[in-house]
């Protein structure tokens, strides 16, 4: 019960953080431009016209009852119509216009920053969160500007009709500002109230769309381990406390309407009670008492603000998720040009930690320019950490890591990207046409590059056959799971540069093309330094030294030959290698010479 009531005190007086999201709200709105000014100028035309609406049928009334003129009246009032139609049509579509404006400076802005933040940080927060962020949050957050404008134009008209009202006669107005008080008390509540339900009910929803993204993403597994109706339900766990949620949403709607309704109601009774009095006496006339009517309706929309502070309460919510990601500093980079080198990597007493976990621990490494590398240990050594460390997809928590003599910190973006080209394992490809996807990177190759890079990976013939080549869109390249491992090594060899990083490629290969591989390794991409990180004693034996993690440290650098010796070094292998591990050396050696 007192965790309740703490939370309901700190629902109703806002954190700090929430300034951070007003701020991001007051940017998203500015980057409606033009057409928050359309929005403006329309909301308060049409405001204008609904204020002088309720006065011209008063007057239209009076000609019928009194001297006939009523003729101009109704003109007026046809043309208040229109007015009110059109002015109510160009609000739609520019509060759309100004709406999509905002969200897409959202999530473009959201986007950017969460890709800067580096792969950890963003695998931290999950792919269903993230595309939950950027997607339904931005766009509940790029409501802000309609909205920000509907309030000043609710406020107008509350203000307008309540002026009205004393113009006719003071006793009318006395009578609603009575109500007044108890109307912005609804509202306050309902802010409030709201204001905590949303936020709770966002969170629920990002935790679910996590779920659901990891259980698409994984539905063969699940379909070969016969798990679906557990996945299922792990799945829609968070259902009933989002329904909860929602139902809580719900109530909190239907309680400001149904007071809303009420409350109104009983200040038009009230109005037109005290109005038929001053009729009966002569004080007002009959058009005068029908705007009246009207005119506690245009003042009561002060009512209306309760929906309006409802749609910014969750825009409010939903840009506080936003700044969770913007407030996390992106990876930052510095202005240095790499020196003259061919690829000479240095590691000083590196240490990564995973929590309290230590992963990899006061490494110190030399890896020579132009070496062939191959990395191997058993699973959870740290191999696949090591080799994000070379390129600064990961920065270690402690030491410092070194291409030819710069600290990698010290690095420009571009520069450090032109330097350093990866190969994964499980490759996405991006672009529109397999060509595009190979090319993909920080500077563009020619058309012969990317075709000589898919030669060299063994993806040049199966990529003539696809229906347009290397121009067959990548949405309908039928590819297989190997097809598309040698599209991606294709698009590492075409953007290769001083270290090339190949982080387990060879799984997914066969054999003969992993031979093919390791060929142009040794040959054409022979002044790089290449780092592997290898599963098989065949990707190891053709490597210039082996570098061996054992939790967390180097436990042995050495040829493979010298290493084959230790049964627990072959132990790392598949057991039916060992004669192609012993072998191999001297076949790879003679390939490359």
């Amino acid at each position: 019960m007192g965790a309740t009531k703490r939370q309901e005190k700190q629902a109703a007086a806002p954190p700090r953080a929430y300034r951070a999201a007003d701020q991001l709200l007051m940017r998203a709105g500015r980057q409606g431009g033009a057409w928050v000014i359309v929005v403006a100028l329309s909301v308060f035309a049409t405001t204008g016209v609904a204020l002088a609406f309720p006065t011209v049928i008063g007057h239209a009334v009076d000609g019928v009852v009194n001297d006939g003129t009523a003729r101009p009246w109704l003109a007026w009032s046809a043309v208040l119509v229109a007015l009110l139609v059109a002015g109510s049509a160009l609000d739609l579509f520019a509060s759309g216009a100004a709406t999509a404006r905002s969200t897409a400076w959202l999530r473009q802005t959201v986007l950017r920053h969460g890709l800067a933040l580096g792969a950890p940080r963003v695998a931290r927060l999950g792919p269903g969160e993230m595309a939950t962020r950027i997607v339904a949050n931005a766009s509940e957050a790029g409501r802000v500007a309609p909205a920000v404008v509907g309030v000043g134009a609710s406020l107008i008209t509350g203000v307008g009709g309540t002026v009205a009202l004393a113009l006719i006669h003071p006793w009318l107005c006395a009578t609603f500002v009575s109500g007044i008080p108890l109307l912005l008390l609804v509202v306050r509540t309902f802010a409030r109230d709201a204001s905590a339900v949303t936020t709770r009910y966002l969170t629920v929803q990002g935790r679910m769309a996590e779920r659901l993204s990891g259980a698409i993403s994984g539905a063969r597994t699940i379909a070969a381990a016969g798990t679906l109706q557990r996945e299922v339900d792990r799945s829609l766990e968070p259902l009933p406390e989002l329904r909860r949620h929602g139902m809580d949403m719900w109530r909190v709607n239907m309680r400001i309407t149904a007071q809303d309704a009420l409350l109104v109601m009983m200040l038009e009774i009230a109005v037109v009670a005290v109005a038929g009095v001053l009729l009966a006496r002569d004080q007002i006339t009959a058009g005068e008492m029908l705007a009246a009517a009207q005119y506690v309706l245009v003042a009561a929309s002060l009512a209306s603000l309760a929906g309006l502070v409802g749609r910014l309460t969750r825009a409010r919510a939903a840009a506080q998720r936003l700044v969770e990601i913007l407030d996390q500093a992106p990876v930052q980079y510095g202005s240095a040009v790499l020196p003259a080198g061919r690829g000479r990597l240095e590691l000083r007493g590196v240490t990564v930690r995973s929590g309290d976990e230590i992963v990899l621990d006061r490494l110190d490494l030399v890896v020579p320019a132009g070496a062939l590398i191959a990395v191997v240990g058993r699973s959870g050594s740290g191999k696949s950490l090591l080799a994000a460390l070379v390129g600064r997809l990961v920065d270690p928590d402690e030491g410092e890591v070194l291409l030819d003599g710069a600290p990698l910190r010290q690095l420009e973006r571009h520069e450090l990207r032109r330097a350093v080209g990866y190969g994964f394992s499980r490759p996405a490809l991006f672009g529109d046409t397999v060509g595009d996807a190979i090319a993909f990177g920080n500077d563009t190759p020619s058309a012969e590059q990317v075709e000589d890079a898919a030669r060299a990976a063994r993806a040049d013939h199966f990529i003539r056959l696809l229906p347009q080549g290397y121009d067959t869109p990548l949405t309908r390249a039928p590819m297989s799971g190997g097809e598309v491992q040698r599209v991606g090594l294709a698009r590492t060899f075409a953007h290769a540069g001083r270290v090339v990083v190949l982080d387990d490629v060879a799984a997914s290969l066969d054999t003969v093309t992993e031979h093919h591989v390791s060929r142009v390794l040794t040959g054409a991409l022979a002044d790089r330094t290449r780092m592997i990180v290898a599963h098989r004693a065949s990707t190891a034996a053709r490597a210039d030294t082996v570098l061996w993690l054992d939790r967390g440290h180097i436990r042995a650098m050495a040829p493979h030959r010298e290493l084959w010796q230790n049964p627990e070094y072959r132990d790392l292998f598949e057991p039916d290698e060992p004669s192609m591990a012993i072998t191999a050396p001297a076949t790879a050696n003679a390939a490359g010479a």
